[in-house]
C-alpha cells in the first residue's frame, strides 16, 4: 500500500535569513530550478538592480550588499520559493501557508495570491522603499527563560522598558514583531540607545540590533504603507490557492478572499502594524492540526520561535525545550529545509 500522506502547514521566513552560511543556496539546492529567478530578475533589470542569479553566486559574502532590503527581500524570496516548489507532493498535503514579516509576501507568492511576475514586483518594490536610507531600526530581546518557557519576570521587564522609553520626549518604540520566544522592538535611534540600557544583558548579546533592518510593522512606516498603496494596486492580487494566515491570525481562505481587503492588510495593516508571528502560528496549529511544519530556507532561524510557540500552548504535550530536542530526535515535526538532515524529510 502506498504511504498515506501528511498534512502540513508551510511557514515562510523573513528577513535577515540569508546569511554567510547560505551564500550560493540556490546553486547548491535548485540548479534545476534557476528558471524562477526569470521573473524576479526580470524586475531588477528594469530598476538596474544587480541580479539575484550574481547575487546568490559571489565568491565572497558582503553583509552590506545581501543584507540591503532591496537585494535581501528578493533573494530569500527565491530560496523560499525554489524550497517550495521542491517539497515533495506525494508525501505532503499543504493545508496553510503563513510567514514571517516579509515571509508574508512570501506566503502569498506561494500560495497562489500573486503571480510569479507580480510577486516579484510587489516583493522588490517592499525591499526597495528605503533603498535611500532605513527609517528607524530594530532590536530583538528573549521573553522565555532556558528552557523556552514563558518569563513573567521578563515578560514585565519588556513591558516596563517600553513604557519608560515611551515616556522620553522624541522617544519612538514599539512592539514591531510578536516571534515566539522574543520581542522584537521597532523604534528611533534615541529609544533604541535607551532599551540598550533599560533591559538587563542576556546571553552577552541581548537586547540585540538587527544589522540593516528599519522598524518594520510599526506607525515610523505610515507613509510607507501611503506610498505602497500608491504603487501596488489591488488588481496585482487575486484569491489565494491555499488558506494564508496573517500576522493578526486571520485566515484568508481560497474562496471567501476579498482581493481588495488583501491588498489592504498587506499594505496596510502589515506594514505599520505589530506582526504577531506566535499568534499566526497558534491559530494554524489549532485550526489546521498539521501533522508537519514545513520551514522553507534559506536559514533556519525561525526554529526557535516556532518550538517556543508550540511550548507555550502545550502542543502535543510539549512542555520546554528538553521536550522539543527528544521529539525532535525521535519523529520531527518541524521540518526547517535549511537545515540538511531535516531537508531530507520534505523532499
Amino acid at each position: 500500500m502506498p504511504k498515506q500522506k501528511q498534512t502540513a502547514l508551510v511557514i515562510c521566513p523573513g528577513r535577515g535569513t540569508y546569511n554567510k552560511d547560505e551564500l550560493g543556496y540556490l546553486q547548491r539546492y535548485h540548479a534545476d530550478k534557476l528558471h524562477i529567478l526569470d521573473a524576479i530578475d526580470t524586475e531588477r533589470v528594469i530598476n538596474k538592480q544587480i541580479s539575484v542569479r550574481e547575487l546568490d553566486s559571489m565568491k565572497s559574502y558582503n553583509m552590506r550588499q545581501h543584507t540591503a532590503g532591496e537585494n535581501a527581500a528578493s533573494l530569500i524570496y527565491a530560496c523560499s520559493k525554489a524550497d517550495f516548489m521542491s517539497i515533495n507532493r506525494e508525501a505532503f498535503d499543504i493545508v496553510g501557508v503563513t510567514g514571517n514579516s516579509m515571509g508574508w509576501y512570501i506566503a502569498l507568492a506561494v500560495a497562489g495570491a500573486l503571480s510569479e511576475q507580480n510577486a516579484a514586483k510587489l516583493i522588490n518594490t517592499m525591499g526597495s522603499m528605503m533603498a535611500g536610507g532605513t527609517i528607524g531600526g530594530q532590536s530583538i530581546y528573549p521573553i522565555v527563560d532556558e528552557q523556552w518557557k514563558v518569563s513573567a519576570e521578563l515578560v514585565e521587564q519588556v513591558q516596563n522598558a517600553l513604557m519608560t522609553v515611551n515616556q522620553t520626549p522624541d522617544a519612538e518604540l514599539y512592539e514591531s514583531i510578536r516571534l515566539g520566544g522574543y520581542m522584537v522592538f521597532g523604534g528611533n535611534e534615541k529609544a533604541l540607545k535607551m532599551l540598550d540600557t533599560l533591559l538587563p544583558k542576556l546571553e552577552d548579546r541581548y537586547p540585540m540590533r538587527l544589522f540593516n533592518h528599519a522598524a518594520f510593522h510599526t506607525p515610523m512606516l505610515d507613509a510607507i504603507a501611503v506610498k505602497a498603496r500608491q504603487v501596488l494596486p489591488a488588481s496585482l492580487f487575486s484569491a489565494p490557492e491555499l488558506p494564508l494566515i496573517d500576522g493578526t491570525g486571520k485566515i484568508w481562505q481560497p474562496y471567501s478572499t476579498d482581493v481588495t481587503q488583501l491588498h489592504d492588510y498587506t499594505l496596510g495593516t502589515q506594514v505599520n502594524c505589530t506582526y504577531d508571528f506566535t499568534k499566526a502560528i497558534e491559530v494554524s496549529i489549532k485550526e489546521f492540526a498539521p501533522d508537519k511544519l514545513i520551514v522553507l530556507g534559506p536559514g533556519a532561524t525561525l526554529g526557535g520561535a516556532i518550538a517556543q510557540t508550540l511550548i507555550m500552548h502545550n502542543w502535543q504535550d510539549l512542555k520546554d525545550k528538553a521536550d522539543f530536542i527528544a521529539r525532535q530526535k525521535a519523529d520531527p515535526f518541524l521540518l526547517a529545509m535549511g537545515m540538511e538532515k531535516q531537508r531530507d524529510f520534505v523532499l
